[in-house]
């Protein structure tokens, strides 16, 4: 059966593709972010992962408010990226498993989560930016890839109690998968960050190390907050943390930190990094 290694967790500010195509990441504003990969990237290079499964939220490349899906999976052989208007370069494309991806739209429907299944895909920087930071230098054969987007956009969005419970079955799922693969559960987002209104501009590190740490050592803490509860302590684009708890649910019980690290701020974003390995 196929096997998790582990999972990790980061930021995707669409900032970040301007400093790596710009090549800024020893820049003093940059430094302290970039200097977090280097270890996440020698542990990836020691376990291998043949495919990564990404948990991201879509900024309107797929969905927009007139049509948003709570969970959707992408289930094609390639996925494209396209211009968002942020001024990032295109990248080339990603490498789809679509026999891991119909083994999860199957899995988790039996398991009662209802899900869109897109064929066709275009994946924006909440999925291309982690990878290029993870991967630098990716060629076509690096990862072969999954996209599972999920709603932080328009309410309402799944509490983070559901997302918690929706990471565990897509873990479940990929340990019964017949293959021998290896693979790594990627949840992109946040962390806090408010970027429009009264409270733009609004970070809260307290929260943010909290959330950090309970993840690793108390996943079910986080089950505790509603959304409504969860934008007042982190902003309305704060809710993307909604991703790393997916990710936190697919790793099962016990993980082993290999590595974080937290910097404030990137484009007005707390912007963190968090590693984890499977016990």
């Amino acid at each position: 059966m196929a096997k998790i290694v582990g999972g990790i967790n980061v930021t995707h500010v669409p900032y970040l593709g301007r400093a790596i195509a710009g090549n800024l990441q020893q820049e003093p504003y940059w430094k302290p972010f970039f200097d977090g990969f280097p270890p996440v990237q020698a542990w990836l290079d020691t376990v291998k992962p043949d495919v990564a499964v990404v948990v991201y939220n879509d900024h309107g490349l797929n969905f927009f408010l007139d049509k948003m899906p709570t969970f959707a999976i992408g289930a094609a052989p390639e996925y494209n990226n396209a211009d968002e208007g942020w001024g990032i370069p295109t990248v080339a494309p990603f490498a789809g498993d679509v026999d891991l991806s119909w083994h999860l739209v199957d899995s988790l429907i039996e398991a009662e989560f209802d899900l869109t299944t897109c064929q066709e895909m275009l994946v924006d920087h909440a999925f291309t930016l982690p990878i290029e930071m993870l991967w630098p230098g990716r060629g076509p054969k690096t990862i072969r890839t999954v996209p599972i987007c999920q709603n932080t956009v328009q309410f309402p969005l799944p509490s983070p109690k559901r997302c918690l419970a929706f990471g565990r079955a897509i873990g479940k799922a990929i340990e019964a998968w017949e293959s021998d693969a290896r693979v790594v559960v990627l949840g992109t987002g946040g962390l806090s960050h408010q970027l429009d209104g009264k409270r733009a501009g609004f970070i809260n590190k307290a929260f943010d190390l909290e959330f950090m740490d309970k993840l690793v050592t108390d996943p079910d803490w986080i089950s505790r907050y509603s959304v409504t509860d969860i934008v007042e302590l982190t902003g309305t684009q704060g809710v993307e943390l909604l991703n790393w708890v997916t990710c936190r649910g697919a790793l099962g019980d016990k993980v082993r930190t290999i590595h974080t690290n937290y910097h404030i701020p990137i484009s007005n974003t707390a912007a963190g990094l968090l590693a984890m390995e499977t016990a």
